[in-house]
């Protein structure tokens, strides 16, 4: 049996973030018999399951959205739910509902509860935008909690629960805006881009013949709950902590040009962001870079934290929780080119 995460002694948490680094390529080893490229992606969502988080795949219909989910949790061993969203897909569909039950010697009938698919360790919600807002927030108390209330009784999710959601364009027919509420319980965003010319070569080679992979599971259930608690404890300066703070602080709208210097930012994007932000990110974005620097440190076998990481995962962090106004979209100005600016502009020396 292995040791509780809270009970490790010093030198077996190096062990295990020594062993993880190892584990990180063997698992995109195996991934990449069915996914070819998408080697950030498969990253983000690990670097997500290790924090506790969720994460919003964005990109057109066709890129391998699905089958990199269904892959990743196969290589990690995990049960595996899959809900397909519709248009008429109701929020019992995915959480469960309480059934009428009737003895079969002739007593009175019974409430049985069924769960859902959401009593699951890896949920796939395909194409989430797909459906309206009301049945989209019915993972909202699952994410945020690891719970499911229904007719006043409170279900517990077995660990880990982990939701990857695969998201359509909005400009695409046939989808709805996800309400921020929803937007903000992912960790991350991240983009599925189309592959490259190589890459898509060995797409039309590979799975155009008989043969289908074989993947093998890499970690255990047990080991993931285990790095998951020592993510937690890995050490990360407070300058590094400083430097997230300040990065999160530059994408309000609200703070004037002199909190932009006291921030320590290279010339004056104060107001760009006064101009194209409608809101910015919350604390909650802080506490996702922190944790996320903390996973991607020890996923390179590092049981300390940089700069870099912070750098590295900000992206996916504070695409989704920076709201571009009106005037953003008529300039062609996206979260992501702005983030770049921030990152670019924000001095990493201390600033008090």
């Amino acid at each position: 049996m292995m040791a509780d995460p809270e009970t490790l002694s010093p030198t077996t948490v190096l062990q295990r973030v020594e062993r993880l680094a190892e584990s990180r390529q063997t698992l995109v080893d195996e991934v990449g018999k069915a996914i070819v490229g998408q080697r950030e992606a498969i990253d983000m969502m690990l670097i997500a399951l290790l924090c506790r988080g969720h994460v919003l795949l964005h990109g057109v219909p066709g890129l391998g959205k699905t089958l990199m989910a269904r892959t990743l949790a196969a290589a990690l061993d995990l049960q595996f739910g899959r809900v397909q969203f519709t248009p008429d897909l109701m929020p019992s569909d995915i959480v469960g509902a309480e059934m009428v039950e009737t003895d079969a010697a002739g007593g009175s009938p019974t409430l049985k509860f069924v769960p859902g698919p959401v009593f699951t360790n890896f949920l796939l919600a395909d194409e989430i935008n797909r459906t309206p807002p009301k049945t989209q927030s019915a993972l909202l108390e699952a994410m945020a909690e690891q719970t499911v209330s229904v007719a006043g009784q409170t279900h517990v999710l077995k660990p880990p629960f982990f939701v990857v959601a695969t998201q359509n364009p909005i400009e695409m027919e046939g989808t709805y805006p996800l309400p921020e509420a929803q937007v903000d319980r992912f960790m991350f965003n991240v983009r599925i881009e189309y592959p490259s010319l190589d890459e898509e070569t060995r797409i039309l080679k590979e799975t155009t013949v008989a043969a289908v992979p074989d993947v093998r599971p890499v970690m255990s259930r047990r080991e993931i709950l285990e790095l998951q608690t020592i993510v937690r404890d890995v050490p990360i300066a407070d300058d590094v902590i400083r430097f997230a703070a300040r990065l999160v602080a530059a994408t309000r709208p609200s703070a004037d040009d002199a909190m932009h210097r006291r921030l320590g930012l290279a010339d004056d994007p104060a107001g760009r962001v006064r101009s194209y932000v409608a809101y910015g990110a919350s604390p909650r974005a802080g506490q996702s870079l922190v944790l996320a620097s903390k996973a991607r440190a020890i996923l390179d076998g590092r049981p300390h934290v940089n700069f870099d990481d912070v750098v590295a995962v900000a992206p996916a962090v504070l695409r989704h929780r920076v709201v571009m106004n009106f005037h953003a979209r008529a300039d062609d100005v996206d979260s992501d080119r702005l983030i770049a600016d921030l990152i670019g502009g924000l001095s990493r020396e201390p600033v008090r």
